[in-house]
This record gives structure tokens, C-alpha cells and sequence, in this order.
């Protein structure tokens, strides 16, 4: 009884059960009433014909003796009725049966009166005379037939000797085989139920095996309920069992890209934990090792000392600057940092940074080279961050362009701002990397060697969402990169 299927089956069973007694009590009780019915009608007359047949109404009032030979002889050729003498209050007054069988004294008479009115629905039952509990059809007349009546004839249609074929009619042929219909009415309703519910809980069935099949994956593997063409139709036409399927191909889809994600994040941050940990263990451990040997060795001259700190300080700022990216993207990452908007000319902020890096371009044998500074609109931007932005692109592209290389920063004017791109030629992003050259921590081994932690891009990456901008990037193995990012342009508060 665990499953939808056999809850279904005793739930039908237990309708089709009640359906059938209730049925069958209905039927029984209105072919009663329909026999009761008809005997009345069909004897209407009776009372007032034994009257008419046997010329009784030439006294004033009928003789109980001579009453009581008619009521046997009409008892005996029809043993189904019963015959009394009623006085105008509805006392018996004749019989023809032993003395012990009568059980009432008395007639209700409004049942008769109905009866005589003719403006009533059949069956009119009215009491019997052997029985306190129940009443039966029957026929009555008033005697005289015409004027005030002073007497009754109450013929009880269902007598005793009725009742005892009826208690036959029970054992009957026509009753075994009515019985036999609703039971077989019962067992062919049940099996049609269990195979409509077979069909129905058969997709059911289905979705739950992928289910518990997704489950037992991990959530990574899913075999579909319906093919991703089906899917959009079976949720617009489908029935609700479709609608839950193609939900469900949607929601394990979803839950296996998370789960994706998930470990992809986790691999970062193992790759953050090791790369973090060499980029501070290597200049931490350069930082010591000189400083120790400056203390060890007392015979080092001047110049020797000065080459020594002067490493020691570089390893230092090398180190300085790792913590200052690592809480900066962390600021940045929690909204702890945001942009402080302002209209701002972006071309001369790109020639402020070409100029900042332009000594190091010269000292690498590299030259930077500036496009499409005027004539563009104003962007709503933190001075402060775009600044950074401009600086991690910049430096990012001096640290892998070649000698004698050009970097150029262009600037483009776009449907909804404004578009820098960073370009270099060098060694080039695989095809496989471009998707993750954004994300925080995030190398690609033998094809990035700048020692850095790659924190820069994704400084860049939240900087320029916080401010409303877009970014892509297109590159090749061996050819041109290009990294660039879009600002919505400024707008002017109404007043």
C-alpha cells in the first residue's frame, strides 16, 4: 500500500464497493415502492367493487356476520388481501382472522381520506391491523357509497401471505442475477479502473525512477523526461504529469550546472590556497633569506648591501601588493566598496594611465599607443576605481606583450556608452581559458607566467559590474588579445 498505484486500487475498490451496495439498497427500495405502486393502482377499485358485486348497500349500516362471509370467500380465492369493517372512526369492527392476530384496534383514517380524494401520489400506505410497526397499500371504499360515510371497507392490499412471497421473491432467479450484474458491474468498473490508473501512473512511475536515477548520481547525471524540442510543448499542452516531467528536466539541468559551478569554485579555491600560498611563501622566503644573509655576513661592502636590500624591498613590495589585491577584490566582492558616480572624460583618463606605464613600456622595449580619445560622451564612473580598471588591463597586457611589441587602448563610442579595449600581441588565450580568464584566482598554467595570483581580472571584472558595464574578451593561441569593457555613459540628473 506504499505506492500512488495500490492506493489508487483501494481507494477505487472501496467507491465501486459503496457505489455498488448503495446501488443495489437504492434498487431493492424502488422496486418496492414501484410494486407497491402499481398493486395499488391496478386495485384502486377493489374496495368499491366487492360493495357493488355483492349488492351490500341496501342497509343502513353493513352486518358484521354477513360481512365476515364475503371477507372469507374473497380472502380465500386472493390470499395476497386482507378485508375489514371500519366504523366512521376508524375502528375495526369485522375480520376474518383469528382474534390473536389482530394487533390494532383502530385505523388511522387520513390515509383513507387521501385515498377517496384521488388528488394524491401513489403509493398511499396506511396502517396495518396485524402489524403496529408497519404500513401497507390498499383499497377502501365508504360505506353508503354516496353522502356522509358511516362505515369503511379497508382492504389491505399486502397481506401476510404477501409478505411471505415476498420473503420468497428474495431466493428468487431474478434476484441472484441482479445480484450477480452489480457484483460483475463491480469486478469490470475495478479492472478498467486499474488499467486506466496503470496508464496514468505509468509516466509517474517514469518520472520517478529518473528521479531516484539523478539522486543516486549526486546530482550530476540525468537521463531527460522529454527531449528539449518536447519540452516547451509538453508544458503548454501536456497534462499535469507532463508539465512535472519537463519542470523536472529544467530543474536537474539547473542543479547539474550549479553543482558544476560548485566544483569549479571549490577548484579555485584550492588552486587560491596553493597559489596564494606559493606567492607568499616565495617572496617571504626571498624577504628572510636576505636579510639574513645581510645579518650573517659582516665582510659584504656597500654596494653588495645595497643590491641586497634593495631585492629584499622589491620582495616586499611584491608581497604588499598581493595583500592589497587580495583585500580589494574581498571589499569589492562583499559590496563593501561602491562606486562614487561622477561624469567623467574617459579619454583623459586613458592618456593619465598610458602615461603612468609609460616608463616601464620603455624599459620593456614596448609601445603604447592611445585611439579615439575625443568626441566622447561622458560616463558615470568612480574616478578612483576606473582608474584601477585601466591600470590591471594595462599592466596585465605590458606583463605578457613581447619586445618591440604595441599595446593600443582604444576607445569607441557604443549604443550605451562608451568602450575601451585593451590590445596586445603575445602568446595569445586558448579557446578553452577565454571562458575563465575572468574569474578571481584563475590561471592558465603555461601560457600565463607573470607570478602574479590572478587577482587583477577579476578586480576588473567586479569593478566594472558595480558600475552597471559589460566586458568580453577575444583572443587566439599565437595572435591578438584584446580585453575590453563598456560604461554607460553619463546621464544628467533632471531637475
Amino acid at each position: 500500500m506504499r505506492t500512488l498505484y495500490a492506493k489508487l486500487a483501494a481507494v477505487l475498490l472501496a467507491l465501486l464497493c459503496t457505489l455498488g451496495l448503495l446501488y443495489g439498497a437504492f434498487n431493492l427500495y424502488a422496486t418496492k415502492v414501484f410494486l407497491q405502486e402499481l398493486n395499488q393502482r391496478f386495485n384502486r377499485d377493489l374496495a368499491r367493487q366487492l360493495l357493488v358485486q355483492r349488492n351490500l348497500g341496501s342497509e343502513e349500516l353493513l352486518d358484521e356476520r354477513q360481512v365476515k362471509a364475503i371477507f372469507s370467500y374473497y380472502m380465500h380465492i386472493n390470499p395476497a388481501i386482507e378485508i375489514y369493517l371500519l366504523d366512521a372512526a376508524g375502528n375495526i369492527l369485522a375480520f376474518e382472522a383469528p382474534q390473536m392476530k389482530i394487533k390494532r384496534r383502530a385505523v388511522d383514517l387520513e390515509p383513507i381520506r387521501r385515498f377517496l380524494r384521488s388528488d394524491d401520489h401513489y403509493p398511499i400506505l396506511g396502517d396495518d391491523p396485524r402489524d403496529e410497526t408497519r404500513q401497507k397499500v390498499f383499497s377502501a371504499a365508504p360505506y353508503p357509497l354516496q353522502g356522509e360515510p358511516r362505515q369503511y371497507l379497508y382492504v389491505v392490499l399486502a397481506g401476510e401471505d404477501y409478505d411471505n412471497m415476498e420473503a420468497l421473491l428474495h431466493d428468487s432467479y431474478f434476484l441472484q442475477l441482479s445480484i450477480a450484474a452489480v457484483v460483475g458491474s463491480i469486478v469490470f468498473g475495478l479492472l478498467a479502473g486499474l488499467y486506466a490508473f496503470n496508464l496514468l501512473t505509468r509516466r509517474l512511475h517514469r518520472l520517478t525512477g529518473l528521479m531516484g536515477h539523478f539522486r543516486a548520481s549526486a546530482f550530476k547525471q540525468h537521463e531527460p523526461y522529454a527531449g528539449s524540442a518536447e519540452a516547451a510543448q509538453l508544458i503548454s499542452r501536456g497534462d499535469e504529469i507532463d508539465v512535472l516531467g519537463a519542470t523536472f528536466d529544467q530543474m536537474a539541468q539547473t542543479i547539474i550546472e550549479q553543482v558544476e559551478r560548485l566544483e569549479q569554485k571549490d577548484s579555485l579555491r584550492r588552486n587560491l590556497v596553493a597559489n596564494v600560498s606559493h606567492d607568499l611563501r616565495t617572496p617571504l622566503a626571498s624577504l628572510q633569506g636576505y636579510l639574513e644573509t645581510l645579518l650573517l655576513k659582516s665582510d659584504l661592502d656597500d654596494a653588495q648591501r645595497r643590491d641586497y636590500l634593495e631585492i629584499a624591498f622589491r620582495h616586499g613590495e611584491r608581497l604588499t601588493r598581493l595583500v592589497s589585491e587580495l583585500f580589494e577584490l574581498s571589499k569589492l566582492e562583499a559590496n563593501e566598496a561602491q562606486p562614487q558616480r561622477e561624469p567623467v572624460a574617459l579619454g583623459e583618463l586613458v592618456q593619465d594611465a598610458a602615461q603612468h606605464f609609460q616608463l616601464r613600456a620603455e624599459q620593456q622595449g614596448v609601445t603604447l599607443r592611445t585611439e579615439g580619445g575625443s568626441g566622447l560622451p561622458f560616463v558615470s564612473a568612480d574616478i578612483a576605481m576606473l582608474n584601477r580598471v585601466l591600470e590591471n588591463l594595462i599592466g596585465n597586457a605590458l606583463q605578457h606583450t613581447p619586445q618591440g611589441a604595441e599595446i593600443t587602448i582604444a576607445m569607441t563610442a557604443a549604443a550605451d556608452g562608451v568602450e575601451v579595449c585593451v590590445a596586445n600581441p603575445g602568446a595569445g588565450i586558448a579557446a578553452e581559458d577565454l571562458p575563465h580568464v575572468w574569474e578571481r584566482f584563475y590561471q592558465a598554467p603555461e601560457r600565463r607566467h607573470g607570478g602574479g595570483a590572478g587577482l587583477g581580472l577579476a578586480i576588473v571584472k567586479r569593478i566594472v559590474e558595480l558600475h552597471g558595464g559589460s566586458l568580453r574578451v577575444d583572443s587566439s593561441a599565437g595572435g591578438l588579445t584584446r580585453f575590453c569593457f563598456t560604461l554607460p555613459r553619463w546621464e544628467t540628473p533632471k531637475t
